[in-house]
């Protein structure tokens, strides 16, 4: 008998699960209550056993896949007669004739996140007809919160690659399709409940009655620019033809028009805004500039076009929806780094030795802003409408910046359990995975408060923009040795000492000049009198 193995639901509130790992692979054996796969849902991580003994005899959801709850994940074929319940259709497999050569498994767009809704891919790996393992990187790709490799979910062949480099794809569509080998093929095309509205239609406002309306037949073919099929299909359902398409100035990578074109350009049409073809040839002009490298303005000044990447364009939307959401208001202070600056010269060698990292202000100012984040608890929080969100959890993003252009603030859950030793790990890891693209979800999401250390670049202090939706980021600024008056026993004489500037951006809407001072004030004074021995 066939048991179908279902995403269970750990909750009243809860709608879907993740597939975190499978313990067992198709064709293994697997014994009643042996654990099988696990999962995490917003309320918690289990693992999940097996209802009845047989053979693993198909897994239809891969690793990092969020299905809704009552999805079969999985099909057991027992040696017995089983109670299993009749099979939910959540998911349909809408089979067709192939060769021989095993099964089309489609590689969907993977959700890497509740609020993500599509995906930008930023590499293939892989070319169509090479091999390919499972788990090994096929590709990789960017959202709004973070970039990451997608690997395969099965042994094969690639067989099609359905998008190119800077397509925008949503979630849940097949970006590729991998021949497995061994048996009769037939063609997966997977429809989930949860993703039968996300379409290659996605973002487009739908007709009424499409069958009233004549929508154009265009293709690449139609022209001798490549536009994906997402775009196409917007084109094909607000009756745009090929010829105004070719008008619409492309923001991608080679002037390539992506899916945000195209609907900025649908909005403005609507609007009246948008110029027929042809009505004048400035549009095709800068349609031309957009997609030339070399452009010269009227006056004769040449200029470079160089289009936004993918990550500069996700931090450029960020930065302005901060600034557009909180009231920033930046405090700035002077603090002696003696103590931590003497500290880490008479132990670098010895912890980069024996405890494999190196020893940076960074861990001391983290430990410092700690402290003062349970001291002051309405620094970590955030506004949401007319309420105070206070986070019980400190999870301190650490701003890295990723070459050649880019910025991204992982965060170090549950901050405050950890010693100086532990944020200094922690510190490193999460730098060097932001730096190599080893980032996951987790590591990009909940953050409470927020450190950019700009002094790394040489810089004194700065006005950083917070974090959303935080309410206040802490700027670093270089140790620099400096003349400073000392006053002791009231003799006031001239030390150099290692100073540095902290600079606190806060939301003015939560957070006054006086709590925001008092915080700042603290993080110094902490610095300045730094235990040493709790190291």
């Amino acid at each position: 008998m066939r048991v179908n193995i279902i995403m269970p639901q750990m909750g009243e509130s809860i709608t879907e699960g993740t597939i975190i790992k499978w313990h067992k692979k198709k064709g293994e054996k697997v014994h009643k209550d042996e654990i099988i796969y696990e999962i995490s849902t917003d309320k918690v991580d289990t693992e999940i056993p097996s209802p009845e003994e047989g053979v693993l005899a198909d897994i239809k959801v891969f690793e990092q896949e969020t299905v809704v709850v009552g999805t079969v994940v999985a099909v057991i074929e027992t040696n017995g007669e089983s109670a299993a319940e009749p099979e939910v259709e959540i998911k349909k497999e809408i089979p067709s004739t192939r060769q021989v050569g095993g099964e089309l498994i489609d590689v969907p767009m993977p959700k890497m996140g509740e609020s993500i809704m599509e995906g930008t891919i930023l590499k293939w790996h892989k070319n169509v007809g090479d091999k390919v393992s499972r788990d090994e990187i096929i590709l990789e790709i960017s959202t709004d919160k973070v970039d990451t490799e997608v690997p395969s979910p099965v042994d094969g062949i690639m067989k099609e690659i359905l998008f190119s480099v800077n397509d925008i794809v949503p979630v849940g569509v097949a970006v590729a399709k991998i021949s497995t080998t061994g048996g009769t093929a037939k063609e997966k095309s997977v429809l989930k409940a949860e993703e039968a509205v996300i379409s290659p239609d996605a973002g487009v406002e739908k007709k009424k009655d499409k069958s009233t309306f004549p929508l154009p037949n265009i293709s690449n073919e139609d022209s001798n620019i490549f536009y994906s099929p997402l775009v196409l299909n917007i084109a094909r359902v607000e009756g745009i033809s090929m010829s105004e398409l070719e008008t619409v100035i492309g923001t991608g990578t080679g002037g390539r028009v992506t899916k945000n074109d195209i609907l900025k350009y649908v909005g403005k049409r609507k609007a009246g805004k948008a110029s027929s073809p042809g009505a004048n040839i400035q549009s095709g002009e800068q349609n031309i500039a957009a997609k030339s490298e070399i452009v010269k303005s009227s006056s004769g000044q040449v200029s470079e076009v160089i289009p936004m990447d993918n990550i500069r364009q996700r931090i450029m939307t960020h930065m302005v929806n901060s600034r557009d959401t909180s009231v920033h208001v930046t405090a700035v202070l002077e603090v002696d780094m003696s103590i931590v600056h003497n500290f880490i010269e008479k132990n670098r060698d010895y912890y980069l030795a024996k405890e494999e990292f190196k020893l940076t202000y960074m861990p001391f100012i983290s430990y410092a802003v700690i402290k003062a984040l349970r001291e002051f608890p309405l620094m970590n929080s955030s506004v949401d409408g007319n309420s105070i969100l206070m986070k019980r959890n400190i999870n301190l993003g650490i701003a890295v910046a990723v070459e050649p252009n880019g910025l991204i603030v992982p965060n170090i859950k549950n901050a405050d359990e950890k010693n100086i030793r532990g944020l200094a790990k922690s510190i490193a890891d999460i730098g060097l995975r932001a730096r190599t693209k080893k980032l996951v979800m987790e590591d990009i999401v909940d953050g409470t408060f927020s450190i950019t250390n700009y002094g790394v670049f040489g810089s004194l202090f700065g006005t950083p923009i917070i974090n959303q939706p935080e309410v206040g980021i802490l700027g670093v600024g270089a140790v620099t040795k400096k003349p400073v008056v000392v006053d002791n026993n009231g003799l006031e004489s001239i030390a150099i000492k290692p100073m540095m500037y902290l600079s606190l951006s806060h939301d003015h809407r939560l957070v006054d000049g006086m709590l925001g001072g008092k915080f700042l004030k603290f993080v110094k004074e902490t610095l300045e009198n730094f235990d040493t021995a709790i190291v």
